[in-house]
Parts: C-alpha cells; structure tokens; sequence
C-alpha cells in the first residue's frame, strides 16, 4: 500500500520555509510516499517541486518585519471571512484522502497569527478514527518571544498534538536550546536531521558567471533592498574587491520600481538580476559572498566555502539570522556587519576584512531532507506493527 503525506507550509516573506517543505516532500516521494504539499503563499519560481502533488491554498504575506498584517496578493489585508474561507480550503485538501503522515512546517513553533488554520488542522488531524502520525519541521534557530508564556505554549501544543519535532541543524554547531527554553520538555520528540540541502538539482552558471566575482545576494523574497543598495556604492571603496565584477541578485518579491531604481544606480563593474536557481554554482566560483543570514543562504556559503560577510536581516525583533552570523563569525568564517548600522563603507571594509581572513575548514552536517524522509518513515513503519 502506498503511504502519503500531506505537508503544510506557510512562507511569508523570505522563501526558505517553503524550499526545504518541497525538499523533505522530495525525499519521501523519492521513497515511494505519495505527497500532497499545501503552499499558504504563491510558490517562487526558483522552487523544485518536481514529484509533489501542488495545493495552492489563498495566498497570504505578510506587509513587513513586524508580521502584524498579511496581505492577499491584491494588496488586501485579510480579515474574519478570509480566514474562514482559508481555515475551510486547508481542512478539505487534508480531508480530501486519508494521509499517513501531517507534517507542518515552523508550526507550532511559530506562525502565531495563523492559529486559527493551523489550531483546527492539527486537532481535525487528532481526531479521525485513523490518526496520521504528526510532525513539525523547524529550522536550526527559532525567533525568540518577548513573552515566555508564548514559548510555553508552544511546548505545550507540541506535547499535545505532536508524535515527532525534526530540527534542522547539526547538534555540534547549534542547538534548539540556543534558541527555545522549553526544549526539555519535548526532548523525546526531537530528531536532529542535520540542516536541509535546498541546492540540490540547481543548474550550473553559464561558463564565466561568478568568476572571481563578489555576489550579493538578498534571498528569494521582498527584503534586501538597502543591502543591494549599499554594495553598489561599497565597490569603489573596497581595496580587495574593487577590481572585479559584484554580482547583485535581487529577490523576486522586490517590486519593480525599486529593481529599476537600482539598476539606474548601478555602474560599470556591476550586474543587476533577480535571484538565480544556480545561485550555488555562482558561489562556488566566487572571490566573495554578500549575504544576509538566512538558513538556506548560509548553508550555500558553507558548501561553496568562499569567504562571507553577512549583514544579518534584523528588522523589529528578528534574532534569528544575527544568532546564525555570529556563530560562524566565532568560527572565524565570516565577518557580520549589523544591518542597523550599514553603509557603503561599513560594508566595503567588511568586505576587505572577510577577504583578508585565513582559510579554514568548516563542514556542518548536511543531507537534513533524507535523514527527515528516513526517520519519519521509520516512525511509520514502527506504527504499522
């Protein structure tokens, strides 16, 4: 008999949430797992779905750093009718078939505001006469919360709702007590799957894309404007990199009129483009990387091994990307420059500094996507004795 899986992501304003849900449904469909992948956002075009049955459910971002107000794609906040009409779409793709497996992606350990979606997901999930196993997938970091009361709670609907909690990260460089206080209480959930690989089956650069090149990359999404801004005036400032092409990869999210404004700014020496699916090949040929810190940019430095200056995004109360930085900037693997304080010249002499760093060997623990697909099939297995 066949199993399936039914996957629930919810990306808002980067696109690295909904890249590793594809890459764990890959894996298990690779594994002979039928896979459902139910998007609460319209999926990038840089996304691999290939072997995923799609559900596109109404789409929703949110307006800006604070994730306070979500917007459907016409620019509409969303209301009481919205949220029902969505809460109603999501529970009859779950219930169209009977799954094997739910896997949910941050929740419950983050998208608060979607409570009332993912709340009734769970419970409808909980209570059919044949239960699917339930699991969540989070990243290496969480966001911590102001109020401790939140980050209980989020234990809480763990111990009540969930069979298994898959990390993604490697133990020996971070671990989800760095960032979540309660992680005691649900230690026998916990699987570390090491971090999930959202690079493989990219395509390679056309010959001479990101030779000796410095690439500035702001991820997939909405945000990373000021930082490509920056960078097009840190190239005359840099005394190590101002000699050779810097690369700028805007997200896709980024309106128009801000892409134009910097390709007006822009000068000799410098190409603007959207983000690119071969976007690991470009950094494997590179002299340097300009990044923010998000999970799947930083794994793709690593795995490149060229020298890094990240400039985290930090907006509101944003911890996660800072926490990441530092901890490679410990490692002496890269030099992080607060998003707060960013100039052209902050950034050229971050630059220099990053290229004047001694080469070291990092290696973290990868292939998260199969090691996920390998524990919850083991967990289904021993279910069905």
């Amino acid at each position: 008999m066949t199993l399936s899986a039914f996957i629930h992501v919810q990306h808002l304003l980067g696109t690295g949430h909904v890249l590793r849900a594809a890459a764990i449904g890959r894996a298990l469909a690779e594994r002979g797992v039928a896979v459902t992948l139910a998007t609460g956002n319209t999926l990038p075009p840089h996304a691999d779905v290939g072997g995923l049955e799609i559900v596109e459910l109404p789409p929703v971002r949110a307006a800006d750093a604070r994730f306070k107000t979500f917007l459907t794609p016409e620019g509409r906040e969303i209301d009481d009718g919205w949220k029902t009409a969505r809460r109603q779409a999501t529970l009859r793709a779950f219930t169209a078939r009977p799954y094997d497996l739910l896997l949910s992606e941050t929740w419950p350990f983050g998208r608060r505001p979607f409570a009332f979606e993912m709340e009734a997901l769970t419970a409808t999930a909980r209570a059919l006469d044949r239960p699917p196993l339930v699991a969540a997938s989070i990243r290496d970091i969480l966001v911590r919360k102001q109020q401790l009361w939140k980050e209980e709670q989020m234990a809480e609907l763990a111990q009540a709702f969930y069979d298994r909690v898959l990390v993604h990260s490697d133990p020996e460089f971070i671990r989800l007590e760095d960032s979540f206080p309660f992680t005691d209480r649900i230690a026998p959930l916990l699987r570390y799957t090491g971090f999930v690989d959202t690079s493989t089956g990219r395509p390679d650069a056309p010959d001479g894309d990101g030779e000796d090149e410095v690439i500035v990359s702001c991820g997939g999404g909405a945000v990373g404007a000021d930082l490509l801004a920056a960078a097009i005036d840190a190239r005359p400032l840099s005394r190590r990199a101002g000699d050779c092409t810097w690369r700028l990869l805007a997200g896709h999210d980024i309106d128009a009129a801000t892409f134009d404004a910097l390709s007006n700014k822009a000068s000799t020496g410098i190409v603007l483009e959207r983000a690119r699916r071969d976007f690991p090949s470009l950094l494997a040929r590179a002299r340097l990387s300009v990044s923010q810190a998000g999970y799947n940019t930083v794994l793709d430095v690593l795995r490149a091994g060229v020298p890094a200056v990240f400039v985290p995004f930090a907006q509101i109360k944003e911890t996660e990307q800072q926490q990441r930085a530092e901890a490679l900037q410990r490692q002496g693997r890269a030099v992080v420059t607060p998003e707060a304080s960013l100039t052209s010249e902050a950034l050229a002499g971050a630059i220099d500094d990053a290229l004047a760093l001694p080469k070291r060997r990092f290696t973290v623990q990868t292939g998260g996507a199969e090691r996920s697909a390998e524990i919850l099939m083991d967990d289904l297995e021993r279910r069905s004795r």
